[in-house]
């Protein structure tokens, strides 16, 4: 089946990562993986596009554009990945309709407050627009559902857990080794790792927590030290962070492509990050591929992707008490880390799978388009 995919967030060959570009491209693997043509739409981001006449201007051209090609490429279905207020799919409704192809969002969110806010309400509207006109909609995080069936049949919704690919991050001991020596870690210092981008809002918010918390984990006398990967335009705040709170203790990497992910995982004993205003958080479904126990606080999407006490310890929201607990408890006890990251390893390879969850929304596809 010809399936087009259009990201009106972020293009697929964006080169800011995130978690949303990673499902975005796991999605395509999937389909691709599964038989589909599947392509990528031309890349127009809708982002706040309003709010400027270059952003008319350019949407307007992206539509042109996105027209020449799909009447190329022939699609029997339009697929959209994450469509919400900010950035609205304004292709799919429009052209789905001029060339009599059923229309499909992945991802879609949905909030009525988005309406009643100048700033917000034509992005609400037109993204209000894309679920009326889809035909379903798929999400992967629960937490989205109550909302989207405040505008769609619950029929319409359909359900699928997030993943990633399991042979993509798997635990190597000597890659492991090899960070450790190359960042001078000695292999019998305990290891924590976090991993983010280091930019403003909830990602740094979640650093700054984390700081303030081995710090009281460091008064403590545990010895341990920090893999910090990622890179950002709040690094030097961080860095000057690190320096007061725990120095000598933090060591930055800069930025890891995801492809090599792997190996920093494997120098690592714990995987830690609070995942404050986290909708999901693919890092922590690459950790607990790579045998790795999980601390992080018990907020937002993080329970969706760990098992609670499995393969994860979840610390409420405190003065950073309670993840330090979390993380001394895991430190003092190398069977219990041992076991969880087994527990991890599993987890994903059975219920946080792609191969397997995306089967649905193949079938699913399928279907609809069949009876189009």
């Amino acid at each position: 089946m010809k399936i087009a995919l259009y990201c009106p967030n972020k293009p697929l060959q964006d080169p800011d990562p995130s978690g949303d570009l990673s499902i975005a491209r796991s999605l395509e693997t999937a389909l691709v993986g599964m038989g589909h043509d599947c392509r990528e739409a031309p890349a127009c981001r809708t982002r706040w596009f309003w709010k400027s006449r270059r952003g008319w201007a350019d949407v307007l051209g992206g539509l042109f554009r996105a027209f020449r090609w799909a009447v190329s490429f022939h699609p029997e279905a339009w697929l959209t990945y994450h469509s919400y207020y900010k950035s609205p799919d304004v292709f799919g409704p429009v052209l789905s309709r001029m060339l009599s192809i059923p229309y499909f969002l992945f991802q879609p969110m949905y909030s009525t407050k988005r309406g009643k806010d100048p700033e917000t309400r034509v992005g609400f509207k037109l993204n209000r627009l894309a679920l009326l006109c889809a035909r379903r909609a798929f999400t992967n995080n629960r937490n989205d559902i109550e909302a989207l069936r405040r505008i769609l049949p619950k029929e319409k919704i359909t359900y699928l857990p997030p993943g990633i690919f399991p042979e993509d991050f798997c635990r190597d001991a000597d890659a492991g080794l090899m960070i450790r020596e190359s960042y001078g870690i000695p292999k019998d210092v305990p290891l924590l790792m976090t991993a983010a981008r280091f930019r403003p809002g909830v990602k740094f918010q979640s650093l700054t927590y984390l700081f303030r918390s081995l710090a009281l984990l460091k008064s403590s006398q545990v010895p341990f030290l920090l893999l910090a990967v990622g890179d950002g335009p709040m690094e030097g705040r961080l860095r000057a962070m690190a320096g007061e709170l725990l120095p000598g203790q933090v060591v930055f990497t800069g930025r890891v492509a995801r492809e090599e992910m792997w190996r920093y995982y494997s120098a690592a004993d714990v995987f830690v990050f609070p995942g404050i205003g986290e909708s999901l958080g693919m890092v922590f479904l690459e950790a607990q591929a790579c045998a790795l126990p999980v601390v992080a606080l018990d907020v937002a999407g993080v329970p969706q992707v760990v098992e609670l006490d499995k393969t994860a310890l979840l610390a409420a929201k405190d003065d950073g008490q309670s993840m330090a607990e979390a993380l001394r408890k895991l430190i003092k006890d190398p069977e219990l880390r041992q076991k969880m990251g087994a527990n991890g390893r599993q987890f994903i390879g059975e219920k946080r799978n792609l191969h397997h969850n995306y089967l649905e929304l193949d079938r699913r596809l399928q279907a609809e388009v069949l009876s189009f």
